[in-house]
């Protein structure tokens, strides 16, 4: 097979195209002859040799068919697009046109020879039984009636005709001068595009002709490249010129000479013929051919690929030796020489991911396959994803190989078992442990187990952390006890390893076991467990080692389930922890007054040693307090805040105001229990205890005059007393007294202010008028107020609530009064309303 090398370093570029040496048939023909000209067909191959031979070849190069043309070099083979019908031209000047699966021939033998033939492409057509041939003269083979042949001269007089291209209705051509197209509706040249090297000898340099669709020309000539484009002239500017002509769209030199073209979407294939010179000689020699891919622009190219070939007899061949031939179809391109045929091909996705991972880039290599896994046939996603496994490991890049599997395995148990062992063997377990499947699908126990022992060996916490995340279910849990245990004989105080086998007897349900260690290690979970596996009767004895590890969370458990651990049991558990006992009993009672009510007179003693600031608060708020045994407590400690409130709360409001005065010497506490109490007594016995302290004096007159008479304690103030800021004091009275008459004024003008406007409102209510019509009655005798007659004359009486009457029907006033009253409204104890009008008529 051809090589493709284009340097001698490996490129990392990827070749655009594929080469293969067309074998079989091809092989045997060539080893005796050489290749002197090809044509392809889309459904065969038609080559002609230096031994006057035509094989037609199938696309694996097998021989299908032989014809003996003639005994010297076969110049040119030409099909038409049916593949039914061909033309052969020999250097011995014969001319054969024949069909392949028919009877109908012709032959012509010439006095010079016959360098190209090309038949019509829609020969099959009994219209189109036309082709050309050239030598020194262009000649047109058209069939006439009567199945006779006749032959025009299209042109001569430029040297040998080398090259010919028909498609559509152009035919195009070369010789020694240039490149002409004629139209063979019109009967018309077109154009003529001149050779630009003359210099070249054209039997050694010939032209290359191709024709990229019916209206594009490509032509190739030493090393210059004309892209033509055959456009219709505008109606206005024919004359006598033909109604067609070329422009050229793209002109451009290449390194190389050119030996063939062919079109390739918007871009060209070019096979290039090659000499360098030796750096040894400095002599001229034949070099590898080239084939390249460039994109032409409008004065340039753009090179996309370049492959170097080496097909055989490469150093005696000339460029006239090389021809390229391509399948428009499949876009396959035939590079013919003398002794080797190599077909191109495009290359496809499965050859793409074959580089990549000749390369090495696994990963690309995976992801192009699955894009296109539908296209590609050589190759699966499983194997490329195996092959990048394994490269990964022989990097050393352990993790992210263990991380891919997840990917590359999915739900194959067979082949994650097979990787793990992989990775067993390799000492990378740990590595690989983070991704093994939990669900779908699950591997066998051993596997788990396997990964668990490693961890066991070397790191505890990496076993704690997989025991917490993979469920229990995937291996055997008893097996992983006795491991954990075997260990804790050499550590017992290991901390991860006894956590560690708490979960595990909580994943066997052996949650007595669990809690024990939870406990053993004050970890925050034992609550979450306990409440989880409901293990309050387990806990009945353990209820200190819970409140010693965290009361607040503790006490509201126990609170929250106290149908499942009684309030009795708790507080006999704690006997002998009263800390905790005052604790678990003072957020009772924040919960509820009265739950621990039989607790209370425990608990003064408790709030007494441990907790004073909440001692008044619960005094003040419970109920079933005993206030003997509470005073009693108080009064041993010298409590003198809540003794002065039980003393105020058992009625001796007395004692409590002495105990302030006397223990707190705080007059104005004294004061705001006497306003407190709102008792004279007690105001007294303030006055009395105060009226020979100076500073208590300053506070009463400060603060009493809004409730007491200031005279009663200015009255027993001692002559001569020095009384600390009595100017203020007295300033204070007086002012707080002139505040009192202001209000008391302020309240009289409103009152008054008030008492006029409801009297004005009352006034204008009784001066408006009464509407009286049809629908209104008379309350007493229920008939219409007014009469049915408005002529005859009436009298009716209207009284303020809007009750009517006829005055005929009202009792006579009493002599006792002589205001009249609404009968209905007396009767229901309202307001009675007095008559505001009378109407008579």
């Amino acid at each position: 097979m051809a090589e493709a090398e284009e340097q001698e370093e490996e490129s990392e570029e990827e070749p655009k195209l594929k080469y293969e040496r067309l074998s079989n048939g091809v092989t045997e023909i060539l080893q005796k002859d050489a290749a002197s000209c090809m044509t392809v067909h889309d459904k065969f191959l038609a080559l002609g040799t230096h031994y006057g031979k035509v094989y037609l070849l199938d696309v694996q190069g097998n021989i299908t068919q032989k014809f003996d043309v003639s005994p010297v070099k076969i110049n040119q083979i030409s099909l038409d697009e049916s593949g039914e019908h061909m033309g052969v031209c020999s250097e011995d000047g014969k001319v054969q046109v024949f069909g392949l699966y028919s009877g109908e021939e012709f032959h012509e033998t010439f006095d010079c020879p016959i360098k190209i033939i090309a038949v019509h492409p829609h020969f099959v057509r009994s219209s189109c039984k036309q082709f050309v041939t050239g030598g020194k003269k262009l000649l047109l083979f058209e069939r006439s009636w009567m199945n006779r042949w006749k032959s025009a001269i299209l042109h001569e007089g430029e040297g040998n005709i080398r090259s010919v291209k028909w498609r559509g209705h152009l035919i195009a051509w070369a010789n020694n001068m240039g490149v002409k197209i004629f139209d063979i509706i019109s009967k018309q040249r077109i154009t003529n595009v001149p050779r630009d090297d003359i210099s070249l000898r054209p039997d050694m340099y010939p032209c290359s002709l191709c024709w990229k669709d019916n209206v594009t020309l490509i032509i190739g000539w030493g090393t210059s490249v004309k892209i033509c484009s055959v456009k219709e002239r505008h109606a206005s500017e024919m004359r006598d010129l033909p109604s067609r002509y070329v422009e050229i769209v793209s002109q451009f030199e290449t390194e190389f000479y050119i030996s063939g073209l062919a079109p390739l979407c918007d871009q060209l294939v070019v096979l290039s013929y090659v000499k360098e010179i030796s750096e040894k000689t400095e002599r001229e020699y034949c070099a590898r051919p080239r084939l390249d891919i460039i994109q032409p622009l409008s004065e340039t190219c753009e090179e996309i690929s370049s492959d170097a070939l080496t097909v055989r007899g490469f150093q005696e061949n000339e460029c006239r030796d090389y021809h390229l031939e391509y399948s428009e179809g499949e876009s396959l391109f035939y590079i013919v020489s003398p002794r080797d045929v190599v077909v191109a091909k495009e290359r496809d996705q499965d050859d793409h991911i074959d580089w990549l991972l000749e390369k090495k880039k696994y990963e690309e290599a995976l992801m192009a396959a699955e894009i296109s896994q539908k296209n590609i046939k050589r190759h699966k996603i499983l194997d490329i994803g195996l092959a990048y496994i394994n490269h990964l490991v022989e990097k050393g890049d352990y993790d992210i190989a263990a991380r891919k599997c997840q990917k590359i395995l999915g739900k194959n148990a067979a082949l994650w078992e097979y990787e793990v062992y992989k990775f067993k063997e390799i000492g990378q377990l740990k590595a690989i442990s983070p991704y093994l499947p939990r669900g779908d699908p699950v591997l066998k126990p051993l596997i788990y187990e396997m990964i668990l022992h490693e961890f066991l060996e070397s790191d505890y916490e990496g076993f704690a952390t997989l025991i917490r995340e993979w469920p229990g279910d995937l291996y055997n849990n008893s097996v992983i006890v006795q491991a954990v245990r075997d260990h804790l004989k050499k550590d017992s105080q290991n901390k991860t390893l006894l956590k560690t086998l708490a979960e595990l007897y909580t994943y066997d349900k052996n949650y007595g076991n669990a809690l024990e260690i939870y406990l053993t290690l004050r970890h925050k979970d034992v609550f979450q467990l306990i409440h989880k596996h409901n293990l309050f009767s387990s806990i009945k004895d353990k209820i200190v080692l819970l409140m010693d590890f965290d009361s607040e969370k503790a006490v509201d458990m126990l609170l929250d389930n106290e149908d499942k651990i009684s309030i009795k049991k708790v507080v006999e558990e704690l006997e002998d922890r009263p800390e905790l006992q005052h604790v678990y009993l003072h957020k009772l009672f924040k919960r509820d007054h009265h739950k621990g009510q039989r607790y209370h007179e425990k608990q003064i003693s408790l709030y007494a040693e441990y907790d004073r600031p909440n001692l008044l608060p619960f005094l003040r708020d419970s109920t079933h307090c005993p206030l003997e045994k509470a005073l009693e407590i108080c009064q041993q400690r010298n409590f003198v805040e809540e003794t002065v409130y039980l003393l105020s709360r058992m009625g001796n409001s007395r004692s409590a105001l002495k105990m302030i005065m006397e223990e707190l010497h705080d007059v104005d506490k004294a004061i705001e229990f006497a306003k407190e109490q709102d008792d004279g007594e007690l105001w007294e016995d303030l006055i009395l205890y105060s009226i020979d302290k100076p500073p208590f004096i300053t506070g009463l007159l400060n603060n009493i005059g809004t409730h007491v008479d200031p005279i009663l304690l200015i009255h027993r103030i001692k002559e001569g007393m020095e009384i600390p800021n009595l100017r203020d004091s007295l300033v204070k009275i007086l002012q707080d007294y002139n505040l009192q008459i202001l209000l008391r004024e302020g309240c009289k003008k409103i009152l008054v202010a008030d008492s006029l406007s409801l009297l004005k409102k009352m006034h204008r209510t009784q001066m408006k008028g009464v509407l009286v019509d049809e629908e209104n009655i008379c309350e007493s005798c229920l008939s219409p107020i007014l009469p049915s007659d408005a002529a005859k004359p009436f009298s009716v009486v209207v009284f303020h609530c809007r009750h009517m009457f006829h005055k005929e029907c009202l009792p006579m006033p009493s002599m006792n009064s002589a205001a009249q009253f609404c009968n209905i409204c007396s009767a229901k104890n309202r307001g009675p309303g007095s008559a505001i009008l009378e109407m008579k008529k």
